[in-house]
């Protein structure tokens, strides 16, 4: 097989940074489920954004908390919108207001008090997520981030910065959707699951 070290290598390079992932971000994952967990108590909602497939990520853990991730829970739908689905919303900020400010518009029309706002950015530096972030803490919403490398300049905005260790965006991309994953099972079991 002509590709069968690159293949192995790019699963070696995941697991590697899967592996640091958990060894320096498990105590914020943590954290980001507490605060998950406290929001839904409380009959609040989250809301989510990215770039491209940050933008993927957002909707696919959007669509994890309104649907359901495990089958083995028969639970209601929690409240989860990711900003970056509605065409007319985003085309008319962008046109209008600038994209940097595309997804703040929507925290400020869409956030409460008590809501959660999630943002994902690769390099932590995204000025639309950065700016949505600043607009959360102004309304009185937790912040949490899935960011990697050093975290970037949005490390100081989000309550729970979770900063994988790497600057490889795919490998960046890969552990936020588990770190997305055990967020969602975690907050499912937590609030659903037989005592």
């Amino acid at each position: 097989m002509k590709f069968l070290d690159s293949i192995k290598n790019h699963f070696e390079e995941s697991i590697q940074v899967k592996r640091l992932t958990f060894n320096h971000c498990a105590p914020t994952i943590e954290q980001a489920v507490d605060i998950m967990v406290k929001s839904f108590k409380d009959g609040k909602k989250l809301l989510l954004c990215g770039n491209g497939g940050s933008a993927a990520d957002a909707q696919h853990i959007a669509a994890e908390f309104v649907i359901r991730l495990s089958h083995e829970l028969d639970r209601p739908a929690l409240p989860a919108i990711a900003l970056t689905t509605d065409t007319s919303v985003l085309t008319a900020g962008s046109n209008d207001l600038g994209y940097e400010l595309v997804f703040a518009r929507q925290v400020e029309a869409l956030g409460q008090s008590g809501d959660v706002f999630l943002g994902i950015t690769t390099s932590g530096n995204s000025p639309n997520i950065l700016r949505a972030a600043e607009m959360a803490r102004k309304k009185g919403m937790a912040t949490i981030g899935f960011l990697g490398n050093d975290g970037g300049r949005g490390k100081s905005l989000f309550d729970a910065p979770i900063v994988v260790p790497s600057v490889n965006v795919q490998h960046i991309q890969e552990a936020h959707i588990t770190i997305g994953h055990i967020i969602v099972e975690l907050v499912e079991k937590t609030l659903f699951a037989a005592k």
